[in-house]
């Protein structure tokens, strides 16, 4: 069964793909190691600069100057699978975040989420024979995935969910309103 990317919980469970071995290259073209978030919370979120959902870029950044860096993290992966919403450049990408809506939370290269050859990252997201939990699809830009701090997939939602809603805060560690 595939579910949407919607309000999807599970009970987490170690897939047979570990989380940490995964990897992807920063928007300054960087490799970065998921390693690195071991014992961290991750909310990983396929963004477009030019979709109705653009927006929650700053509601992604308030929750990110909400939360305790060292026990959560971001991650932006922008992507243009879907109506071709994000055709711009590393560079242009970067501009536009950072002036837009100040983003400081981690962005991540663009990425293809579906068709023949999807991230690493998102085949591990969407699909329960590599994170152990749950198939998920993406349907549209700004869907959200919740990692626990052991690497196991944790939750999905919908792209019309807040980046601020109540379930996200409290994954998050947002404590106070």
């Amino acid at each position: 069964m595939l579910v949407g990317c919607g309000q999807t919980v599970a009970q987490p469970v170690s897939g047979p793909v570990d989380f940490y071995s995964l990897s992807a290259n920063t928007l300054e073209g960087e490799a970065f190691s998921f390693e690195q978030l071991r014992g961290k919370r991750v909310l990983i979120v396929n963004t477009a600069s030019e979709c109705g959902f653009t927006p929650q870029y700053k509601d992604l950044q308030a929750l990110w100057e909400m939360t305790d860096h060292a026990s959560f993290v971001i991650l932006g992966f922008p992507c243009n699978d879907f109506g071709n919403q994000e055709s711009g450049t590393a560079d242009e990408i970067q501009s536009f975040c950072s002036k837009s809506y100040g983003v400081t939370f981690q962005m991540m290269e663009k990425v293809s989420i579906k068709g023949v050859n999807p991230h690493p990252v998102y085949q591990w997201l969407t699909q329960k024979e590599q994170n152990g939990n749950s198939d998920a699809h993406v349907r549209w830009n700004f869907c959200k995935f919740a990692v626990n701090e052991t690497g196991q997939w944790n939750a999905s939602y919908l792209m019309t969910t807040s980046p601020l809603s109540k379930d996200i805060k409290s994954f998050a560690g947002v404590t106070k309103d």
